[in-house]
């Protein structure tokens, strides 16, 4: 008499965490805030996308040394390890980068033409911290499976 098992292997839980909304909520954000941050980090320092330094109110070129494109390196470079914390830890990396749009969000209704760009940059705050509480639940789960 043959005799059904069912397979015990470790993929068994992580197809079923697949299929869960939440989590799959939680692979998009972390995907996503991941990669824009380095990614725009990475163009601090080439001006590909956009001309950097014109984002960088007047106020905090005036009290930052160096010229605005080194602040944008400065930035880039910040960008780039709040990218990398989130693939490595979202619990924090979600938290970081929602404290950085914060501070982008500041800069940006300080320079009047750039509220647009503000509101934009607010609902990825919120984002960030969609994950960062995400995280609180499934990356933990994650790591134990």
């Amino acid at each position: 008499m043959a005799s059904t098992t069912t397979p015990t292997t470790s993929t068994a839980p992580r197809r079923v965490a697949l299929t869960d909304p939440g989590y799959q909520a939680f692979l998009i954000l972390r995907t996503g805030f991941t990669v824009a941050p380095i990614l725009f980090g990475l163009d601090k320092f080439a001006n590909l996308l956009v001309d950097w330094p014109t984002y960088l109110a007047p106020w905090i070129n005036d009290i930052v040394p160096g010229s605005a494109q080194a602040a944008m390196y400065a930035v880039g470079v910040i960008e780039i390890v709040a990218g990398i914390a989130v693939a490595l830890a979202p619990r924090f990396g979600g938290w970081l980068v929602a404290g950085w749009l914060a501070g982008i969000i500041v800069n940006l209704l300080t320079i009047p033409g750039h509220y647009d760009i503000a509101l934009r940059d607010f609902g990825l705050l919120l984002g960030a911290v969609a994950l960062a509480r995400l995280a609180q639940r499934y990356h933990g789960e994650r790591q134990s499976h």
